[in-house]
């Protein structure tokens, strides 16, 4: 039986950081809905008990950036694929928050600092409306072998300015047209780490 949460309590909080992939669902006003996973460890962190925030990198996509900007809303999803069957879900309303917003800096020391920064695009934060788990029981038993390189492997082949070419033009609207990255973040800081 699910349980709706008040705030994302210890046990919980143990258990979405504990979780080696999660979901990213998003839709637009009118168009198509994304979801997305995410992995890469120690890149979801857990703000306070109604706020949340991942580290966004860059992609050959941008559905999520463009759909906040649309209407905000954002559902994240853990799943247990070992251990007691569980899913969590986060509803609410997400943002953004670019390298060059001075919120950036903070948000960033939430995360461990030797993460990777090049390549890093934004860091979404989610303000959590809902938190609720529900059963899981057909969720399959996976094992957790391990990261995959490749995303950051491929930002570092890159230079700070492949990357913001990149993100003109891989990176500025959704599959539906909708705006995601604007001409203002190509200035030349955009793919250097920040400082942390």
């Amino acid at each position: 039986m699910g349980k709706v949460y008040p705030a994302i309590d210890g046990r919980l909080r143990d258990f979405l950081l504990a979780q080696p992939v999660f979901f990213v669902a998003t839709a637009p006003t009118e168009g198509h809905v994304n979801v997305s996973p995410k992995g890469m460890r120690g890149t979801f962190t857990v703000l306070d008990g109604r706020r949340v925030a991942y580290l966004d990198y860059t992609g050959s996509g941008v559905e999520t950036i463009a759909h906040l900007r649309d209407n905000g809303r954002i559902t994240l999803m853990f799943c247990a694929f070992e251990g007691p069957p569980t899913v969590v879900r986060l509803h609410g309303r997400g943002e953004a928050v670019r390298p060059e917003d001075p919120r950036f800096a903070d948000l960033r020391r939430a995360f461990a600092p030797d993460h990777e920064q090049h390549g890093l695009r934004s860091i979404i934060v989610v303000d959590v409306e809902r938190i609720s788990d529900s059963c899981g029981f057909a969720v399959p038993l996976m094992q957790y072998v391990g990261e995959r390189r490749l995303l950051t492997e491929w930002a570092r082949r890159k230079s700070p300015e492949d990357l913001v070419a990149y993100r003109r033009t891989r990176n500025a609207a959704s599959i539906d047209g909708l705006p995601a990255l604007d001409e203002a973040i190509g200035s030349a800081h955009e793919g250097a780490p920040a400082s942390i």
